[in-house]
């Protein structure tokens, strides 16, 4: 595949920005900080779980998608082996970033890998 070409990169793109898109951040669901005790997790959990819990909002169909939300990131920050992989994926930290921020911060990388960075042929010299 060649990641030179401006079509094949721009579809590149527009899939890293779909990816980044339906990714659910965890601890911004629970509204807990990355480093936030397994208390603390629950505590936000049981929170939420009340707040928006679909028996409180009859008929409500983004209420129980919240509540399913909610569910699955306790499901996975409540389990250490669970969170760890979560964790370890680093995807959180995209999350962070417009996409912008997040490619100009590795563009040095992001060319050598295509090819195009720092020529390091010493016959040049």
């Amino acid at each position: 595949m060649d990641y030179c070409s401006p079509l094949l990169a721009s579809v590149d793109l527009v899939r890293l920005q779909g990816f980044l898109t339906c990714f659910k951040d965890y601890y911004k669901v629970l509204e807990v900080d990355y480093d936030a005790t397994d208390e603390k997790i629950r505590l936000n959990y049981r929170r939420l779980a009340l707040k928006w819990h679909p028996d409180k909002h009859m008929g409500d169909s983004n209420v129980t998608s919240k509540f399913q939300e909610i569910s699955e990131a306790y499901k996975v920050l409540i389990d250490p082996a669970k969170r760890i992989e979560y964790d370890l994926t680093g995807i959180y930290e995209i999350d962070k970033y417009s996409l912008r921020e997040y490619l100009g911060r590795f563009k040095g990388m992001i060319l050598t890998c295509n090819g195009l960075g720092i020529d390091h042929n010493t016959s040049a010299w």
